[in-house]
């Protein structure tokens, strides 16, 4: 299409003379017409995949373990006491320290025991000395007595008064054992081998005098009892579970293994052994005592002290932990959210037995293989694919939200280059 030259140069000057306002409106206008195409083309691609933490389901035997109150106590303890009346002369311990069984430690004033026993040994001598005569006499009454140079009765009365003899020397015999026992009770000493606290009298003290003066403890510590109660209820709830074969041993009652959480939070490093279950039911508490063995070669445990108890009575076959804030608990029962192989998300009943720490123990409703999700459910807009990632604990939270940013990073050079 051609203008006359007439035209054009009207046109021309037309534009010259209109203000530099237009221009810049045409401009603008063009600028907006290339925006609006850019927006276009960004809206025709695909939204990434919301990024939810998830668990894969692995299958084994799980220990359900209870925790429960207990307390320490020395495995033998014993008093050591005075058995004989006397003035206590010397202290031959440390206080605090370790004392083998027979080791001496205490001495009472035996000058008044050693006399006795002297005089014990007097009399025994005495008594021997009189056994020897009476033997004499009556043996050489037995040839006479044939002969009749001596009666009868002249030999019966030798032949007791031998007898008579005896009898006196085992009374002495006696007297002296009896006074040596009394002088060796002047020497105290350990009972049992064990750990000695304090001295519970002093030097100058009278001891024994008509009772067994208490003078000191011993407890062996190694290795230690620890007592503790569970809820008869509870006893019952798992013999029913184990003989309903929903759950088994954990290795025979011989062999249940206990752990010791202590009063700061730590585990005890060596576990010890359940010893026995009591057989009745405190009526007042409702409560079963039980008592297990724990070594304690170091010394780090100490008679009296409270722990927590983790016994493992029993396992569930086939089962797993999940963390507790992957379950849903309601009246209607326990559920999960299974995520699929397309990334489809699907809620899934389960069943639920004990929880361990901050997990629960499944005891139904998954299979190995299956993935779990764990976090990221506010993410979840309706019948939508995600895209899980494995969960790695408190953490999680916090890398999805990283994924996200650096999924939608690279969309921003491409929609400037657009521009």
């Amino acid at each position: 299409m051609s203008f006359p030259r007439s035209s054009l140069s009207e046109f021309s000057m037309t534009l010259s003379a209109r203000p530099l306002w237009v221009g810049g409106l045409l401009s603008a206008f063009l600028l907006a017409g290339c925006g609006q195409g850019s927006k276009g083309a960004d809206a025709g691609a695909k939204p990434p995949l919301a990024q939810v933490g998830v668990v894969t389901v692995a299958l084994s035997d799980i220990g359900l373990t209870t925790e429960l109150p207990g307390r320490l106590e020395a495995s033998r303890v014993a008093q050591v006491r005075a058995r004989a009346t006397g003035i206590l002369q010397k202290r031959l311990f440390r206080e605090g320290s370790d004392v083998k069984a027979g080791e001496a430690l205490f001495t009472i004033d035996s000058a008044p025991y050693a006399a006795a026993y002297a005089s014990a040994q007097a009399s025994l001598a005495r008594a021997q000395a009189n056994l020897e005569q009476a033997t004499s006499l009556a043996q050489r009454y037995q040839p006479l007595v044939k002969a009749n140079a001596v009666s009868k009765q002249e030999f019966a009365n030798a032949e007791a008064a031998q007898k008579q003899a005896e009898a006196d020397v085992a009374v002495g015999k006696a007297a002296v054992q009896t006074a040596k026992i009394t002088l060796d009770y002047a020497a105290v000493t350990a009972p049992i081998s064990g750990r000695i606290g304090r001295a519970l009298v002093t030097e100058g003290a009278l001891v024994g005098q008509g009772e067994f003066t208490q003078l000191a403890v011993i407890q062996q510590i190694n290795p230690m009892y620890i007592n503790f109660t569970q809820p008869a209820a509870e006893v019952m709830k798992l013999r029913k579970a184990l003989e309903a074969g929903q759950l088994k041993r954990a290795s025979g009652d011989e062999a249940v293994r206990v752990r010791l959480v202590l009063e700061d939070g730590s585990v005890y490093a060596q576990s010890g052994r359940l010893l026995f279950s009591d057989l009745s039911v405190d009526q007042a508490t409702g409560q079963i005592t039980l008592r297990a063995e724990v070594p304690n070669a170091k010394g780090l445990l100490l008679p009296g002290l409270y722990v927590r108890v983790r016994l493992e009575q029993a396992q569930a076959a086939n089962a797993m932990l999940l963390p507790q804030q992957a379950v849903t608990r309601s009246d209607q029962g326990d559920t999960v959210m299974v995520v699929a192989a397309d990334g489809m998300v699907a809620q899934r009943k389960v069943k639920v037995g004990v929880s361990q720490g901050s997990q629960w123990v499944i005891l139904e409703g998954l299979q190995a293989g299956e993935q779990v999700m764990v976090d990221g459910f506010q993410k979840l807009r309706g019948p939508a694919p995600v895209k899980p990632v494995p969960w790695t604990g408190n953490a999680d939270s916090a890398a999805p939200a990283k994924a996200d940013s650096a999924i939608a990073t690279p969309s921003a050079p491409a929609s400037a280059a657009k521009k």
